[in-house]
C-alpha cells in the first residue's frame, strides 16, 4: 500500500511538472513581473517619456539594460541604441518671405496670414521652377509614385496634405487611417530623395470642404529632424493662380487623383516661379530606438516591437487640453506594449535557438509621427530583406472579455492560416476585422519596405491620451494572456519552413 501510494505521488509530482512546463510554454510571460515594468515606465519620475526629454532617455536605458541583462546581442554595433535627431524648441525666425511669380508680375504673400515654415525646416533661400508631385508619395506597396513621370531635381515641390482616398474604406491606401506616407516627415524625405530643392504644402481642400484653408500651426514643441531643405506650407487659395497659369484647377486635379489613384503629377510652366526665404531656429535633439537581437540559425528574422514614447506633461496631442502641465503617464499607450517586448525578449532568451532570429526594436518618436520606426525601416540595422514578419505590440494592457485585435493577417501568405492554428489554443476572442495592417502605429512603416506584419491591440478607452491611463489601470492577466498569444505566433514564424510572402493592400490574398 505504502509502495503504491509512493508511485501514485511520483506520478502526480511528474503529471504536476509536466502540467507547469506545460503551461510555461504556452504562458511565458509573468503577470507580476509585467506590471513592475509598467510601473516604472509610467511612473511620475519618468514624467510621460516625451520624445526630446530626459525621462525619454532614461527609459531607453531602462529597456537596453533589460535586453543586455537577458544576452541579447546588441544590434547596433556595440550598442543597444540606434541614435536619430528630431527638433525641440523652434522659433520662427524675423525673416520669412514668400514672393510668387506668373508671367513677370510678382506677388508677395505674409507669413503666418498665407504661409508657414513647418518647424523641422531647414533654414535658407527657396527660388525656382515649380513641379506639382501630387500628394508627394512613393508607395511600391501600393504601387503608387507621384514623382514616376517627373523630374523634380532642382526644383521646387508642390504636394498635397493627407494622402489619396483617405476616406475610402475600400482603398488600398488607409481608407479612414492614414498611412506612415501621409506623414509630414515621410513627404519631406521622399522629396528629398528625389533632388527637390524646396517643398511646398497645400491643404487637399476638395476631400476637407468642410476646413477651409486653414494653415498648420507653428510648433515649438518637438518635430521630426531637419527636412533637409525648406519646408513650409501656402494656403491653397494661392496656389490656386498656379494651377490657373498651368490651365488647371487644383481641387479638379485632386478629384482625378482620388478617383482612379492614379498620378497627375506635371511640371507648371516657366512662367510660374517662386523665392522665398525661410528662416526657422530650433534645436537638434538625439534620441533613441532601443535594439537588441537573439540570432537564429538563419540570416532571417522576425521584428517584435512597441514604441515607449508617450506626451510627456500632454502639451501636444492630448485628449484633455485642460490638463496640459500635467503628467501623461501613458501606461498603456505604451508602456503595456514595450513591457510586452521585454517580457518576449526575457523568454525567447532562455528558449532554444530557433531557425530564425529575434529583433526586439522599442521606437521613440511614435507619438509624433512614427519616427523611431520610418527611421529604423530606412536605416535598418540588420537586412530589411531578411525581416520575415514584424509583430506590433501597441496598447495591449486593457483586454477586456478576452477580445483582442489583430491586425494585418492580410499583409503575409500564411499569416492567416498561422492564427488559425495558434489561437484555439489560447483563452481569447481574436478580431481580425483589420486584415491590411492599417492604423497609426510604427508597424505601417514596415508595411513601406513590403514586410508582412501583425498588430497586436486591446482596444481604445476613455483615459487614452489623458493623465488617467495609470498603471492601476492595467489589466496584467489579460495582457500576459495576449503575450502567450503572441509568443506563439512569434515561435511558429521562427520555425516555419517558409517566411510569408508580402501580399500588397487591395491585392488577391487572404481575408477574413
Amino acid at each position: 500500500m505504502t509502495r503504491k501510494l509512493a508511485a501514485c505521488r511520483r506520478a502526480a509530482a511528474l503529471w504536476l511538472a509536466a502540467a507547469v512546463w506545460c503551461a510555461g510554454a504556452t504562458a511565458p510571460v509573468d503577470a507580476g513581473r509585467y506590471l513592475e515594468n509598467i510601473k516604472y515606465l509610467a511612473s511620475t519620475e519618468l514624467r510621460g517619456r516625451a520624445t526630446g526629454s530626459p525621462e525619454l532617455d532614461r527609459a531607453a536605458e531602462f529597456i537596453a539594460a533589460r535586453f543586455r541583462a537577458f544576452g541579447l546581442a546588441p544590434a547596433v554595433g556595440k550598442d543597444y541604441l540606434q541614435p536619430f535627431n528630431v527638433t525641440i524648441n523652434a522659433r520662427l525666425g524675423e525673416d520669412n518671405r514668400f514672393a510668387w511669380y506668373v508671367d513677370g508680375r510678382r506677388t508677395e504673400i505674409k507669413a503666418r496670414e498665407d504661409f508657414i515654415p513647418f518647424n523641422f525646416s531647414s533654414s535658407g533661400a527657396m527660388e525656382g521652377p515649380l513641379v506639382f508631385a501630387g500628394y508627394g508619395i512613393t508607395a511600391p506597396e501600393y504601387d503608387y509614385d507621384d514623382y514616376a513621370s517627373i523630374d523634380a531635381k532642382g526644383k521646387i515641390v508642390l504636394i498635397l496634405r493627407h494622402e489619396p482616398q483617405e476616406f475610402d474604406d475600400k482603398s488600398v491606401f488607409a481608407g479612414r487611417a492614414y498611412t506612415e506616407r501621409a506623414q509630414f516627415a515621410s513627404k519631406a524625405l521622399n522629396a528629398v530623395r528625389h533632388g527637390a530643392r524646396g517643398i511646398i504644402l497645400v491643404a487637399d481642400r476638395a476631400s476637407h470642404p468642410g476646413s477651409g484653408d486653414q494653415l498648420e500651426t507653428f510648433l515649438s514643441s518637438v518635430g521630426p529632424g531637419e527636412a533637409g531643405v525648406p519646408f513650409v506650407q501656402v494656403k491653397a487659395s494661392i496656389a490656386d493662380h498656379w494651377f490657373a497659369a498651368a490651365g488647371r484647377k487644383l481641387d479638379e486635379v485632386q478629384e482625378q487623383i482620388d478617383a482612379d489613384l492614379k498620378p497627375r503629377s506635371f511640371a507648371f510652366p516657366a512662367s510660374v516661379r517662386v523665392e522665398a526665404r525661410v528662416d526657422v531656429e530650433h534645436e537638434p535633439k538625439r534620441v533613441y530606438n532601443v535594439a537588441g537581437y537573439l540570432p537564429g540559425e538563419s540570416a532571417e528574422y522576425v521584428v517584435v516591437g512597441a514604441h515607449y514614447d508617450h506626451l510627456g506633461l500632454g502639451e501636444q496631442f492630448s485628449m484633455a487640453p485642460a490638463a496640459a502641465g500635467k503628467v501623461h503617464p501613458g501606461a498603456d499607450d505604451n508602456a503595456s506594449g514595450v513591457s510586452g517586448v521585454i517580457e518576449l525578449a526575457r523568454w525567447f532568451a532562455a528558449r532554444p535557438k530557433m531557425k530564425r532570429g529575434i529583433l526586439f526594436l522599442a521606437f521613440a518618436g511614435e507619438e509624433i509621427g512614427l519616427l523611431g520606426s520610418s527611421f529604423y525601416v530606412n536605416n535598418p540595422v540588420l537586412p530589411i530583406e531578411n525581416a520575415a514578419a514584424m509583430i506590433n505590440l501597441d496598447m495591449i494592457g486593457r483586454v477586456r472579455d478576452g477580445k483582442v485585435y489583430i491586425g494585418g493577417a492580410g499583409t503575409g501568405t500564411t499569416l492567416q492560416a498561422l492564427l488559425d492554428g495558434v489561437a484555439p489554443r489560447h483563452d481569447l476572442r481574436p478580431d481580425y476585422s483589420e486584415t491590411n495592417g492599417y492604423g497609426s502605429s510604427d508597424h505601417v512603416s514596415f508595411i513601406t519596405r513590403q514586410v508582412p506584419v501583425l498588430f497586436f491591440f486591446s482596444g481604445l478607452h476613455p483615459e487614452y491620451h489623458q493623465p488617467a491611463d495609470t498603471w492601476e489601470t492595467i489589466e496584467a492577466e489579460g495582457a500576459a494572456r495576449l503575450l502567450s498569444l503572441a509568443a506563439d505566433v512569434v515561435e511558429a514564424l521562427c520555425s516555419a519552413s517558409e517566411r510569408p510572402r508580402f501580399v500588397k493592400p487591395g491585392a488577391d490574398g487572404p481575408r477574413r
